[in-house]
Parts: structure tokens; C-alpha cells; sequence
């Protein structure tokens, strides 16, 4: 049985990341001419502490969802994307675009991180829209 960890775990790959299939089933995806096309993407969802990232566009499953009145959810076949395990993909060198393992360096009092080529990643943007109550009511008014 897989032990659960504890404490705070921390992922090297973020939300907002663009990443690289380099294992599995989106691996070995070919396009017309039969070339080997791994899918690139961005990522939309971490959990560090079981090892495992969702991304956009990749590992697509069909959900057959029961509709549920008292909550207003239509019913349905959904698709969307499954989970993938963190070993499978890797980061994108912003420089070279291919993938790239990430480490962690202190620059100019700053921990940042690092590519292979020495070109330090972005940090993604993960501000997310939210709107506030008052706003929504607005909206609706108008």
C-alpha cells in the first residue's frame, strides 16, 4: 500500500506551466506523415502530494454524468481531462522549446527556477478571474 505523505509537498512542475508529454499514452501520438508528435500543453491543475498533473487537452476521458435537478446539473456524456502522473511529463526550455528537467537556483537574492540551458522559466500566471457578489448582481441587472 502506498504510504500518503505528509506535511507540505511541493511539485518543480506548476499551474501554468507549459509541459511536454515524454511517456505514455499521449507520447506516442503520430501525426499524418507518421511522425511521433508528443502533445504539448498548458497545465490547469497540480496535486503535488499524489504526484499527479492535469493538462489541457491531453488524456481525455467521457464522464457519463446523471443529471441532478436540486443542483441544476445537466446530464450527460462530459468530456474532460483525467489526471496523468507527474513522471510523464516535463517542462518546456523556454529557450530550446524541448523538455527540460527544473531545478532551483538563488539569483540575485531570489529563488527562481532553472532549465537545462540555464534560462530561468517564467513564473506562470495563475491569477484566476473571480468576480464578487456586487459585481455579478450588476451584471445580472444590466
Amino acid at each position: 500500500m502506498k504510504t500518503v505523505k505528509k506535511g507540505k509537498v511541493k511539485s518543480k512542475i506548476r499551474r501554468g506551466d507549459q509541459v511536454v508529454f515524454i511517456a505514455g499514452k499521449e507520447f506516442a501520438r503520430y501525426d499524418s506523415n507518421g511522425n511521433r508528435q508528443p502533445i504539448r500543453g498548458k497545465v490547469i491543475a497540480v496535486d503535488a502530494r499524489n504526484g499527479k498533473v492535469k493538462v489541457e487537452g491531453a488524456m481525455i476521458i467521457k464522464k457519463h454524468q446523471k443529471a441532478v435537478p436540486q443542483l441544476n446539473k445537466e446530464g450527460g456524456i462530459i468530456e474532460k481531462e483525467a489526471w496523468v502522473d507527474v513522471s510523464n511529463v516535463a517542462a518546456i526550455d523556454p529557450e530550446t522549446g524541448k523538455p527540460s528537467r527544473v531545478k532551483y537556483e538563488i539569483r540575485d537574492g531570489n529563488k527562481v527556477r532553472v532549465a537545462k540551458s540555464g534560462k530561468v522559466i517564467p513564473e506562470p500566471d495563475r491569477t484566476r478571474k473571480t468576480e464578487t457578489k456586487t459585481e455579478t448582481k450588476k451584471q445580472t441587472e444590466e
